[in-house]
């Protein structure tokens, strides 16, 4: 006898719904990043710093993980943020991209081969040669501890970014980031070069300051006009001390227009009723 058709839908499996808490609007994503930043399952870098949970979900997100990964796999060094080695390879091997990774080690150097689909099959290397170049042999942490397994990460993360950047959008990887010290400057950050202009030459100054003097003298130009006309044509900026000397020649011939002060009237002095004082040295 057939069941009623009610009864068999009821002994069919039904696909089991997963409890997903990814938030899908902004003010979602707000009020997450506040109950993760205030899990003690948050780690040091997003405890107590919901901003920081907020971006890293994110980054996250571009890369094609969930919230929960992100916070997981992306960590903040030296002010940056940077993917954690497994999340790196995961990513990589989860890609339609890649057709196989392959790991090795010779105990001295680790090799990373890798193949995108459709291109040749590309080979990375790090050796304890380029660990010794780079500074990191027999460096305090991990270096020490555990050569081989950082020779791993390196030749590794040489390798999926070199033929893997668009599937990794150009995030850095921690291992990498670790071992830059805190006071160099990010490879993304613009160089900074100085605005303030040079010197100008003291043997130029010496060359042309007959001709600026006779220009000042003539009155064709003012010590200070001379001074702007120069900085900006040279882009050079005069010292101190070379401006005064500009500007004394402008004093010299100032001084030289002055006419000399009319002589004492020594006759009109000579007719001034003379005054008597007496022995006290009160006038009489």
């Amino acid at each position: 006898m057939n069941l009623p058709a009610q009864q068999q839908s009821a002994l069919v499996p039904q696909p089991r719904q997963q409890f997903d808490l990814s938030p899908q609007t902004f003010e979602q994503a707000l009020t997450f990043c506040d109950y993760l930043a205030d899990s003690d399952l948050a780690p040091k870098d997003f405890k107590g710093k919901p901003a920081n949970c907020l971006i890293a979900i994110q980054w996250g997100s571009e890369l094609g993980l969930k919230p929960l990964q992100a916070v997981q796999n992306i960590a903040v060094i030296n002010g940056r943020a940077a993917l954690w080695g497994d999340a790196v390879i995961a990513l990589v091997r989860s890609s339609p991209l890649c057709e196989y990774i392959t790991e090795s080690d010779d105990g001295n150097a680790a090799i990373c081969k890798v193949k995108r689909r459709g291109e040749a099959e590309e080979i990375r290397t790090f050796s304890m040669d380029d660990a010794k170049a780079a500074g990191l042999a027999g460096k305090q942490g991990p270096w020490t501890q555990y050569p081989k397994r950082m020779r791993q990460m390196r030749a590794r993360a040489f390798a999926l970014r070199d033929v893997f950047p668009d599937v990794l959008r150009g995030m850095p990887i921690a291992e990498e980031v670790m071992d830059i010290p805190a006071s160099e400057p990010h490879r993304t950050t613009a160089t900074v070069v100085s605005t303030e202009p040079a010197i100008y030459s003291a043997e130029e100054f010496a060359k042309n300051l007959p001709d600026w003097k006779a220009v000042i003298e003539s009155g064709r130009k003012s010590a200070d006009d001379l001074i702007a006309m120069v900085e900006a044509r040279a882009k050079a900026r005069m010292t101190d001390e070379q401006r005064q000397q500009l500007r004394n020649c402008e004093a010299v011939d100032v001084a030289e227009e002055v006419p000399p002060a009319p002589a004492a009237n020594t006759e009109a002095t000579t007719k001034t009723d003379p005054i008597d004082w007496d022995a006290e040295g009160d006038r009489a």
